[in-house]
């Protein structure tokens, strides 16, 4: 039976190509589904032997683990020396955004609310 293993929505490609590695270098057979083009279909890595699932799914489980150390390590080497991005870093960098989002959300908040505000007057 057909096991869907490791969804690939809004995962990374690298980690997706690790992902397909280590399965490769564990000699476990997978194939793989694509979002296809209208993005309706679930992107994913399934199994063709549901055996298998238990030690595919401890091996992924392993390497996110260490991924995960990784990426933490790495921000807080950042945090430490000062490098980290905070969010006045993202506004420098992209100001027309911001603007165009903040007033999105205002005009967005004002149509919402402009009827209960009317039937108060």
């Amino acid at each position: 039976m057909r096991v869907r293993l490791f969804s690939l929505s809004h995962v990374p490609e690298d980690e997706a190509e690790d992902i397909r590695q280590l399965l490769i270098e564990n000699e476990i057979d997978f194939y793989e589904t694509r979002a296809g083009g209208w993005g309706v279909s679930v992107p994913a890595i399934w199994l063709h032997d549901d055996g298998l699932q238990e030690k595919a799914r401890t091996l992924i489980d392993e390497y996110q683990k260490q991924r995960f150390l990784q990426a933490r390590a790495e921000h807080e080497a950042l945090h430490a020396v000062g490098r980290h991005r905070t969010i006045s870093d993202r506004i420098r960098e992209t100001p027309a955004q911001v603007v165009f989002f903040s007033l999105l959300i205002l005009f967005i908040l004002y149509v919402s609310l402009s009827p209960f505000l009317h039937f108060l007057e």
